[in-house]
């Protein structure tokens, strides 16, 4: 068992007035990497926990941050898909990683913060430590998710693998076993509290950008076709299908890229849409992100359900006037009309119609563009993320 620990730490200039300990577990990435950043930078991470190997931990956070790693797990869930083995790993993996959370908890922790799923056997030992647990979901509720999953791979012919029963009974015992769940959106919270879920009990704090890696270019004066970008899984529930059909129905010089691996089947799918001046880039690397963000003219995501996709603030960041539909989670953070455009999911005509308007007036772009990177810059940086974070902890511990 290769666990790396990190104990020393370093003086930040801001530290919050209280002796709050938060646990971080994360299984893989997600925002958990940079929800630690930031609490180690206010001096209230206890431990960091994670399946990523130390190298990239130790590549990501301050060389004084408390950590520990389940490495081994990431080279399970490796070798599973490498060697094509039967059955389901990810149950596996997600009780594997929660009871290594529950025998790494560090004395004097007050808090947990750990991603659904991955949490069942964590939140008894966090609960045995006198802790209090917040639960990380970064999409809808797991019932409302496979019911729109399910309807909408249904209407495409497509067959959907679907959610391991045993993860989502993990999930439903969960939301009902720990003191808060965190999510990013508005939008997401209502999924929650229509199936029971308390307000009370819903923390909503949407996600941050990295300002100094996603920032905008001056405006463009050459020739080339107008530019609008997607980014993220190509497949029916981000609403690719609709958006395809609604670029077809522009009158105007433009291209579509989709940025993002296909969901299984979407090949399928794709052979029956209008694809003329699409461009399908496929996964691309982290780092090349910014590149497409500041080439494209317009961003736009018709998710059918998500929960707050980092595209959309990476893309206001850059600039960009995004189009989005109210389930993408988009209007939590830009006003319809002014620093960015909703429209109903599934509507072709209503998403053509906003992108329409964006194309033909690069006045209009510019200035709601413009607009879509002040709001950004004023409450959705990863700083201001872990501000929201921490109080919103200090209000569990208070019982508030």
């Amino acid at each position: 068992m290769a666990a790396c620990m990190a104990t020393r730490r370093q003086k930040q200039t801001e530290v919050p007035d209280t002796t709050m300990k938060v646990v971080v577990a994360v299984p893989g990435r997600f925002h958990g990497f940079d929800l630690a950043r930031v609490l180690h930078g206010q001096e209230v991470l206890a431990r960091f926990l994670t399946t990523c190997p130390a190298f990239v931990v130790r590549r990501s956070l301050s060389a004084s941050a408390p950590f520990k790693t389940a490495g081994w797990l990431e080279v399970g869930r490796w070798l599973h898909r490498r060697l094509h083995l039967p059955g389901e790993i990810d149950p596996a993996l997600a009780t594997a990683f929660a009871r290594f959370v529950a025998h790494s908890l560090p004395d004097g922790g007050q808090i947990l913060v750990v991603w659904s799923g991955a949490a069942l056997e964590a939140i008894t030992a966090a609960r045995t430590q006198g802790m209090k647990v917040v639960l990380e979901r970064s999409t809808p509720h797991v019932a409302y998710q496979t019911e729109i999953r399910r309807r909408t791979y249904k209407r495409f012919d497509l067959v959907w693998p679907g959610t391991s029963p045993r993860l989502v009974a993990r999930e439903l015992a969960e939301y009902e076993a720990v003191d808060a769940i965190a999510v990013p959106t508005r939008f997401v919270a209502e999924t929650f509290m229509r199936r029971g879920i308390p307000k009370e009990r819903l923390i909503v704090n949407p996600y941050g950008v990295d300002l100094s890696r996603f920032v905008p270019l001056p405006l463009r004066r050459d020739t080339r076709p107008l530019r609008i970008l997607f980014t993220g899984r190509v497949g029916v529930c981000k609403g690719v299908p609709w958006l395809l059909r609604a670029f077809a129905r522009l009158d105007l010089k433009a291209e579509l890229h989709l940025v993002g691996p296909l969901d299984p089947g979407m090949d399928r799918v794709l052979r029956h849409e209008p694809m003329e001046r699409v461009v399908l880039h496929g996964l691309v690397p982290d780092r090349q992100l910014p590149a497409y963000y500041t080439a494209a003219d317009i961003f736009c995501l018709p998710s059918l359900e998500e929960g707050l996709p980092v595209g959309v603030v990476q893309a206001m960041a850059c600039g960009l006037p995004v189009v989005a539909t109210t389930e993408s989670g988009a209007a939590d953070i830009l006003r319809d009309g002014i620093d960015g455009r909703i429209v109903p999911s599934g509507n072709p005509p209503a998403l053509a119609a906003a992108l329409e308007e964006l194309a033909a007036d690069p006045l209009l772009r510019q200035t709601i563009g413009d607009r879509a990177r002040r709001a950004v810059s004023t409450g959705y940086d990863w700083t201001a993320y872990g501000r929201r974070a921490t109080a919103a902890y200090e209000r569990v511990l208070r019982g508030a």
